[in-house]
């Protein structure tokens, strides 16, 4: 681990794990309690993550509208679908999936934040309303929990820089952004294009990014 990780390796503990199997692969679902707050966390892996390159990964944050109810105002459920379906395609890979529902606002405050959206707010301008940042994720408890695998570096899946930022400085080295652009529709449209201009999201495909010169 790098020198510069700050985050207490102690935010979480590991519990237990099962089989998981899905329509892509048979993973290894493994449980997480964090200390402050008694949620419940989970990493599903797939192959040997303590050797080799760095692994596909996922850091995805629990939206049960789209992830169970099939909402299409975001795009959180496909995004969790594609991702488990690169990691079974090459067979080696981890998700971890954080209880953090809304940017962190919980499901009731989500809900909030959709009827603010409904009214005229954006997606931003609706958790600022309500009181909150407009991203109230806390990433420390990642470091533990890929410290439980023995990971050190990830290729990951994500159009978002505050992730990439906060591996770096717990000392998790981002060998490669993989961009994960899916279900752009109608219904998200504006919420999309708001995350790319006010939360700085990277909605550019691999090969657009490298046209446009980023690292």
């Amino acid at each position: 681990m790098q020198d510069n990780a700050t985050a207490p390796s102690n935010l979480v503990d590991y519990v237990t794990s099962c089989s998981l199997p899905t329509p892509w692969a048979q993973f290894t679902l493994h449980a997480f309690v964090e200390h402050s707050t008694g949620k419940e966390h989970l990493a599903m892996t797939l192959g040997d993550l303590s050797t080799g390159d760095a692994p596909l990964a996922r850091i995805h944050s629990e939206c049960l509208t789209g992830d169970v109810m099939f909402s299409q105002r975001c795009d959180c459920g496909a995004q969790l679908e594609s991702a488990l379906r690169r990691i079974a395609d090459e067979g080696r890979g981890i998700l971890l999936y954080l209880r953090q529902e809304g940017r962190g606002i919980g499901l009731v405050n989500k809900i909030r934040a959709y009827r603010l959206q409904e009214a005229g707010a954006d997606t931003v301008e609706a958790n600022l309303q309500l009181g909150f940042h407009a991203d109230a994720r806390n990433y420390e408890l990642v470091l533990p929990m890929l410290e439980q695998f023995g990971i050190e570096a990830v290729r990951l899946m994500t159009n978002n820089p505050r992730k990439i930022d906060a591996l770096g400085k717990l000392g998790i080295k981002v060998a490669e952004r993989v961009p994960l652009l899916v279900n752009r529709n109608v219904y998200n449209e504006n919420y999309l294009n708001t995350k790319q201009a006010k939360l700085g999201h990277m909605m550019t495909s691999a090969t657009e990014a490298v046209l446009d010169g980023e690292s």
